[in-house]
């Protein structure tokens, strides 16, 4: 995305969401009416409705393994509210409409969402252990819209998902990661908003992973897009959502294992 592009698109979205603030606290969904302790429950719920979605799989994979070595790759997308689909079905959240399209294109994904409502980076870093207990070929990393808003340290955030990466290097190292570009609104000044960026293509570079476009890319700003809130994509803004992923993730994906199956 060219610089001024970029800039409009984060003044943009800073107006939208500084709007909102007050009215929904802080954003992301960081408390769904007050209820983080079922936005948890919720994230559980969904990586254990995956996980026995992941063994179904395996199972009709190893019942057929006389004709056929071909298996799902699991691809896990670890994120916010933003991720999880705050104020959708489940079914119309990026990470299954992602599965929709894999499958149409002839490369089939079992797509796992790990979103919580309200989570900063710092959340994410404590988290990342649970929701590798899902054994993944792809991580896809969403993080660091609840820190901009909160105006929370770009070092720190930083550092926290360094340690996401570093947990799933640890746990995982078979398993591919990659990391989505967020923009912090302009409302604490133009050097906040330029450090938060760097975070990003500094730690893909660091890290040597691919960085996807800015997650609301053609969706922030405009109401038509969102929900009321001002914040979260409603079904059209996610199916925008979707297509842009898709098309940088899609070459990802078309390299992972469809071979041998994981014992």
């Amino acid at each position: 995305m060219k610089s001024p592009l970029r800039n409009r698109l984060a003044r943009t979205l800073g107006v939208c969401l500084f709007a909102t603030l007050s009215a929904v606290g802080v954003a992301c969904g960081s408390d769904r009416n007050g209820d983080s302790a079922k936005d948890a429950r919720d994230a559980k719920n969904n990586m254990s409705a995956a996980k026995a979605g992941v063994g179904e799989v395996t199972a009709a994979t190893g019942a057929a393994a006389a004709s056929t070595s071909v298996r799902k790759p699991v691809v896990v997308f670890f994120g916010t509210s933003l991720t999880a689909g705050y104020g959708l079905d489940p079914e119309q959240a990026f990470p299954s409409l992602i599965e929709k399209k894999a499958q149409a294109e002839g490369l089939p994904i079992t797509a796992v969402n790990a979103g919580l409502s309200g989570e900063t980076t710092a959340g994410a870093a404590r988290r990342i252990d649970w929701v590798l207990r899902t054994p993944a070929d792809l991580i896809v990393i969403e993080g660091g819209a609840n820190d901009a808003l909160r105006g929370l340290a770009p070092d720190a955030a930083r550092a926290n998902l360094e340690r996401v990466i570093a947990a799933v290097r640890q746990k995982q190292p078979q398993a591919g990661i990659v990391l989505i570009q967020m923009e912090a609104p302009p409302n604490f000044g133009p050097a906040y908003t330029r450090s938060f960026r760097s975070i990003y293509t500094d730690i893909a570079k660091k890290q040597g992973i691919p960085l996807l476009p800015f997650l609301l890319d053609g969706v922030a700003g405009i109401p038509r897009l969102n929900q009321p809130d001002g914040l979260h994509p409603n079904v059209a803004g996610e199916r925008i959502v979707a297509d842009n992923l898709w098309r940088a993730l899609k070459p990802l994906v078309a390299r992972l294992d469809r071979g041998a199956k994981r014992s």
